[in-house]
């Protein structure tokens, strides 16, 4: 199934989703950031820290 079949087939089922991230210890939403601070955590870089780290 084609990608955009697929958004219209669900298209009632999809709500807004609103993404956290930690800034100097506070989980704060990123819609309420500046375009200055949209921009710096568009380009972080994500990672998974792995299990055995110790």
């Amino acid at each position: 199934m084609q990608k955009n079949k697929v958004l219209e087939k669900n298209s009632e089922k999809r709500t807004k989703c609103i993404v956290y991230t930690r800034v100097m210890g506070y989980h704060r939403p990123v819609e309420s950031f500046n375009i200055g601070k949209k921009g710096e955590h568009k380009q972080r870089e994500q990672f998974i820290e792995s299990k055995n780290c110790l």
